[in-house]
């Protein structure tokens, strides 16, 4: 399914545009994640992430890095429903997807000025090497308490329960 969002570029196209900002003085910011079903807490972190330079890439983990990182019954939506919802956002100036495990390889392709991961990855944080070995910072996010894709899946099951839930 071809997504149509111009928001959504190659590693190579993110880079690029990370070299243009570089020649104007200014920084390129990226993230990622899984940004399986949207809420307030991803919403709010891109926002902080967005604030941290003058573009946001956001890595986006493909449908099969999000089995092997979940477990088989996620992600729930598809990586190119993710990329195109995540593209929308004001917050969002690209949209990359990667499909390894850890987004180190991407990081080290792009080489963003800053990175940005929530403060619960404060233990490991994947291109932390990278992006500060090339002067770059990282950043931590703090996370909005009790939002999270899990506890909207979580909630989901509570009220319809597996069947009702299959049934809409």
């Amino acid at each position: 399914m071809q997504v149509d969002n111009p928001k959504i570029v190659t590693v190579e196209e993110a880079r690029a545009e990370r070299d243009k900002l570089v020649a104007q003085g200014k920084k390129l910011v990226f993230t990622n994640g899984c940004f399986d079903i949207l809420h307030r807490g991803h919403v709010t972190y891109l926002t902080f992430a967005r604030n941290q330079g003058d573009a946001l890439v956001v890595g986006v983990n493909t449908d099969a890095s999000v089995r092997a990182n979940k477990g088989p019954d996620r992600p729930i939506n598809s990586e190119q429903d993710r990329a195109f919802v995540l593209g929308s956002l004001r917050a969002v100036d690209f949209v990359v997807l990667f499909g390894d495990d850890e987004p180190k390889d991407i990081i080290a392709k792009i080489l963003p000025q800053v990175l940005v991961k929530g403060r619960d990855w404060a233990h490991y944080v994947s291109g932390r090497e990278v992006v500060e070995t090339n002067g770059g910072t990282v950043v931590l996010a703090d996370m909005v308490e009790g939002r999270s894709t899990t506890s909207t899946i979580q909630r989901i099951l509570e009220v319809y329960g597996k069947e009702g839930a299959a049934r809409e």
